[in-house]
């Protein structure tokens, strides 16, 4: 049976009702995947180095790759024969410290004691002598703390006036107007020496027995020294009403009065410095103090030893899976190099690239929805807790011909790892909601 063409007319309405109907459908799809943001990226996680604080060699390691590790479990341990070696000798040294210290302390209350005696029995002399006339107070009058600094002070003037009496006298010495005095002086000075010695010379050859040319030699000796001794008299009395005789006796008596007044200030600081202020007592306290600061030092050096020992064995700061094992049982590892590595999978990031078309209709907070290809019937939530305040230039993960030609912002998000079934790496697919 031949059937019968609708009209033309009939045909073109119809051609054009399929049409709008494809249109339009086509249309709402598109607007319907308009309305989400996809972008691709790969699964992260942080991954922490397991390093060593100190150097050693590796004893035990106690993991695997792949295994789940929780916090504070024991991942590896190192050799503690040195260590405890050094341990012995650092509390030795601090007994000994100790055992100093004690003696010194004894000895410091000793001295101390001692001292504080004396000073009693001295204050009570000081109570009963009286003070000089051109004193307006008693003895007892200024504390001895004061007289103390008073003293001191006294001793170093003196010690200054020693010095400029000295250069006085060298001065005299070498002043070119006293240089007949000064050359008389010393010339007397030698007489009198090589007269001393003649002297024993004589003596000594006269009682030699059967001395025969012996004494004669002796006397002769004798008498050539003592001519010139008196010839050396001679000529330095002669020189004794002069100008450089005066200058030159003066400032020799200088020097002898400036050291007599350093000696008496020294002997009167010493009878000042009695009980805790006494120089036996500084002495016992200054060994006290090195012996506590022995003590302090020692204590140091031990407890850098255990804090180094409590090092040895190296645990797990997070729960996590292990990456790496780098080190094995007899080996050596340095201080910081990598041991381990392992990451927290129960913490997964993953980092896409959105256009800068897009990025204004993404937010900090917001929700998406992760797929990989894994568990393609699967989905993982997500949220924004990361974006970028700087635009990229055609990132890595970014192949399309259009991609290479925009700028991108990173956009990170923390991805809920149900039954910790994502693992570091996987490729997956993001649709921000």
């Amino acid at each position: 049976m031949q059937h019968k063409l609708p009209p033309i007319p009939v045909r073109i309405l119809i051609l054009v009702i399929i049409g709008s109907l494809v249109f339009f459908g086509f249309r709402s799809l598109n607007q319907n995947e308009s309305d989400s943001i996809t972008a691709s990226g790969s699964i992260e996680a942080t991954i922490v180095n397991i390093s060593p604080e100190i150097a050693g060699k590796v004893v035990d390691v106690n993991v695997s790759e792949g295994d789940l590790i929780t916090k504070d479990s024991a991942l590896l341990s190192l050799d503690p024969n040195l260590l405890t070696a050094q341990y012995a000798v650092a509390q030795s040294q601090l007994d000994s410290a100790n055992a100093t210290l004690a003696s010194a302390q004894l000895k410091y209350d000793q001295t101390l004691e001692s001292a504080l005696a004396t000073q009693s029995a001295q204050r009570a002399k000081d109570w009963q002598t009286s003070a000089p006339t051109e004193f307006d107070q008693a003895n007892w009058y200024i504390d001895q703390t004061n007289q103390i600094t008073a003293a001191q002070t006294e001793l170093e003037n003196a010690k200054t006036g020693i010095d400029e009496a000295i250069t006085a006298l060298n001065d005299a010495i070498n002043n070119l107007n006293n240089a007949e005095y000064v050359n008389a002086e010393q010339r007397l000075a030698e007489a009198r020496a090589a007269f001393l010695i003649a002297k024993d010379v004589k003596t000594q050859a006269n009682r030699a027995s059967q001395s025969g040319g012996l004494a004669d030699a002796a006397n002769d000796y004798y008498e050539d020294v003592l001519d010139e001794l008196e010839s050396a008299q001679e000529e330095y009395d002669d020189l004794l009403d002069t100008d450089a005789a005066e200058d030159i006796e003066y400032a020799r008596g200088q020097v002898l009065v400036a050291q007599q007044r350093y000696d008496a200030a020294y002997a009167r600081l010493l009878t000042l410095q009695t009980g805790d202020q006494s120089p036996a007592v500084i002495s016992a306290a200054q060994t006290l103090n090195q012996a506590k600061i022995n003590v302090e030092q020692a204590e140091a050096s031990l407890s850098l030893i255990e804090a180094q020992m409590s090092k040895l064995n190296i645990v797990t700061p997070i729960d996590g899976v292990i990456l790496t094992r780098n080190v094995e049982p007899g080996e050596f590892i340095q201080t910081g190099g990598t041991a381990l590595t392992m990451a927290d999978l129960n913490q997964i990031t993953i980092t896409v690239y959105v256009p800068e078309n897009l990025y204004g209709q993404i937010n900090l907070g917001q929700t998406a929805s992760v797929s990989v290809d894994s568990f393609p019937d699967e989905t993982f939530n997500a949220t924004v807790i990361w974006i970028s305040n700087q635009a990229e230039f055609t990132p890595r993960n970014v192949q399309t011909v259009e991609g290479r030609s925009s700028t991108f912002y990173a956009i990170k998000l923390s991805v809920e790892n149900v039954d910790g079934k994502l693992k570091i790496g996987m490729p997956a697919d993001v649709i921000f909601e």
